[in-house]
C-alpha cells in the first residue's frame, strides 16, 4: 500500500487528529446500512482528501477508491472541469427555489438530458415516444418516487385504473422511501416496515448463476456464458404480466435495473433479456421504469471490441445497449459527477400531458423538494456530461472495462470464487464456501466484509453486498491502478479464506 511520509512531529500530530475526528464520529454520526455496535469497536477510517481514483486518510495513509464511493464518481476525485464549474456556479448563485422559478443550469442540463437518453434508440424504426420532460429532485429514491406517483397518476388518467399496481424483480432495490421501499424484495433491508408499505408484485430475476432453471454444472467463467435453459425466466415474466391484465387491469409499470441489479449482489441480465423483457411489458399495456441510478452515466460501457464487431456508439445508458426507451427513466449518483446529491426523473410528452389542465383542474403534479434543480448540482452535471461525451471518453471508458476485464482472470484460480460478474465497469465477486457446488457461506459469517477490511489493509476501500465484493472504479482509474485493486483482492480472499 502507498503511504504518505510526513515528518515525526507531523505524524504525531495527523495521529492525534485523526482519533479526534474519530472519536466525534464515533460519539455523534449514525452511519446508513451499518451495523454500529461493530463500528464503535475499532478506529474507522477517516477520509480527508481525494485526487483522481485515490482517498487520503486523516493519517496520510493512501487508498484507491474501487467502488467510486459507493457507485457515485464517476471521473475521479477533485476533477479539474467539475471543479471549475462549480466555482464558477457560486460566483452566481448556489440555490434558489424551483417552485415557481427557473434557472439558468437546470435548463441547460434538462435539454443535456433528454438528447442523451434518447440517443440512438430514436433512430430505429418503431422506437418507443422519446423522453421529453426532466423532473428534478434530490437521490436515486426520490428519483424512483417521482417515477411512481406519475406512472400512478397517469394509469389513472390515461388508462381509467382504479388500482394501478407494480411488478419489479425479485431481489429489487430501488431505494429508501416508503414508495421506493413498496417496490424491493430484499427481505433483509425491507421486511421490517412491511406495515408502512403498498403492496407490489414480483417476478424472479434473471440471476443465471443461482437461477434453478439453469441445468449447466459449474465452470471457471461468468455463469451467463455457459448457462442451458430455456429463457424460462422470461417465460415467468410474460405470464405474470398476462395474469394481470387478464385481471381487467394492466401493470401501471414493470420497474427494473437495466443490464444489472446493483444491491441484489450485481446480478447481471443475460444479452437480449431487457429487449425481451420490454416488448413483453407493453405487449401487456405495461409502463417501463428504468432505475438507472447506478448504470447511467456510461457505467455498463462495454469492452473495447475486436475484429470490428461493432462500432464506438456515444450512449451513455444502460437502456440504450439493447435499444431499448422506458416510459420513465430515474437517474442520480453519476448525475453531477459524484459531486453533489441531484436526481432526475425523465418521461413522455404523453406523460407530461395529462397533467396539463385548468388551474381548478388540479391536474397539477403535486410532489416537491427543497432543492429541486439546484444550480451548483446542475452546473456540476452539465461539466460531468461534457467529460462524458468529449471525443475519445468512450473509447477510454472501453479500454477501462477491457484492463478490469483482464485482470478479474486471475481471481478463477481461487477455490472460494463462484462466479465474476462483469457489466462494462461494474464487476461483482461472489465467494462461496465450494465452487463445484455453489454453495454459499452464511451471512452471519461476514465473509464480504472480512475480505473488504482485509482489502482496506492493502490500500483499497471498497464495500460488499453480503458475500459479493463489489469493484467499480471512476473513469480515470490507471491499468496498474485496476490491477492493483484486483491483485489486492485476490490477496485478501486468500488471507481471510485460506482456512474455510
Amino acid at each position: 500500500m502507498n503511504r504518505s511520509h510526513p515528518a515525526p512531529s507531523s505524524a504525531a500530530n495527523a495521529a492525534r487528529r485523526a482519533r479526534r475526528l474519530a472519536q466525534l464520529d464515533q460519539r455523534y454520526v449514525w452511519h446508513p446500512f451499518t451495523q454500529m455496535r461493530d463500528w464503535l469497536r475499532r478506529e474507522p477510517i477517516v477520509i480527508v482528501g481525494g485526487r483522481g481514483a485515490t482517498l487520503y486518510d486523516a493519517r496520510g495513509r493512501e487508498y484507491l477508491d474501487a467502488n467510486a464511493s459507493i457507485w457515485t464518481n464517476l471521473h475521479g476525485h477533485r476533477e479539474p472541469r467539475v471543479d471549475a464549474a462549480v466555482r464558477r456556479q457560486l460566483g452566481k448563485i448556489a440555490h434558489s427555489s424551483a417552485l415557481g422559478l427557473a434557472n439558468e443550469p437546470a435548463a441547460l442540463l434538462a435539454a443535456r438530458l433528454v438528447a442523451a437518453a434518447n440517443g440512438s434508440a430514436g433512430r430505429r424504426p418503431g422506437a418507443a415516444p422519446p423522453l421529453a420532460k426532466v423532473f428534478y429532485s434530490d437521490d436515486g429514491a426520490t428519483a424512483i418516487e417521482v417515477a411512481l406517483k406519475l406512472a400512478y397518476d397517469y394509469a389513472r388518467r390515461a388508462h381509467g385504473a382504479t388500482k394501478p399496481r407494480f411488478l419489479s424483480l425479485a431481489g429489487a432495490y430501488h431505494g429508501d422511501t416508503v414508495g421506493a421501499v413498496s417496490l424491493g424484495h430484499i427481505d433483509l433491508f425491507h421486511q421490517r416496515y412491511a406495515g408502512l408499505l403498498f403492496k407490489s408484485d414480483t417476478v424472479m430475476a434473471p440471476y443465471c448463476y443461482r437461477c434453478r432453471f439453469n441445468r449447466a454444472r459449474p465452470e471457471r467463467a461468468d455463469a451467463r456464458d455457459y448457462r442451458r435453459c430455456r429463457w424460462e425466466c422470461l417465460d415467468q415474466v410474460e405470464g405474470r404480466l398476462a395474469a394481470q391484465q387478464r385481471r381487467g387491469e394492466a401493470y401501471a409499470a414493470l420497474v427494473l435495473e437495466p443490464l444489472i441489479q446493483g444491491a441484489a449482489g450485481m446480478i447481471p441480465q443475460p444479452g437480449g433479456w431487457l429487449r425481451r423483457v420490454t416488448e413483453l411489458a407493453r405487449g401487456n399495456g405495461a409502463a417501463v421504469i428504468a432505475d438507472e441510478v447506478m448504470t447511467g452515466f456510461g457505467r455498463t460501457t462495454p469492452a473495447q471490441p475486436t475484429g470490428g464487431e461493432r462500432r464506438v456508439r456515444g450512449d451513455l445508458f444502460a437502456c440504450q445497449r439493447e435499444g431499448v426507451r422506458p416510459d420513465f427513466l430515474a437517474l442520480a449518483k453519476g448525475l453531477t459527477g459524484g459531486y453533489l446529491p441531484m436526481a432526475a426523473t425523465l418521461t413522455t410528452q404523453a406523460v407530461f400531458d395529462q397533467f396539463l389542465g385548468e388551474y381548478g383542474e388540479f391536474k397539477t403534479f403535486f410532489h416537491g423538494h427543497s432543492y429541486t434543480a439546484n444550480q451548483l448540482g446542475a452546473a456540476a452535471g452539465l461539466a460531468s456530461l461534457e467529460r462524458l461525451q468529449a471525443p475519445g471518453a468512450q473509447a477510454r471508458r472501453q479500454r477501462l472495462a477491457g484492463e478490469l476485464e483482464q485482470a478479474l482472470r486471475d481471481l478463477w484460480a481461487l477455490p472460494h470464487v463462484g462466479d465474476i460478474r462483469q457489466v462494462g465497469l461494474i464487476a461483482g465477486i461472489e465467494l462461496v464456501r465450494n465452487w463445484t457446488t455453489r454453495t454459499p457461506f452464511a451471512l452471519t459469517e461476514q465473509v464480504g466484509a472480512r475480505v473488504c477490511a482485509a482489502l482496506a489493509r492493502r490500500g483499497v476501500l471498497t464495500r460488499p453486498i453480503g458475500n459479493v465484493v463489489v469493484l467499480m472504479p471512476p473513469y480515470c482509474t490507471t491499468a496498474s491502478q485496476v490491477r492493483r485493486m484486483v491483485g489486492a483482492l485476490g490477496e485478501a480472499i486468500a488471507e481471510v479464506l485460506s482456512r474455510a
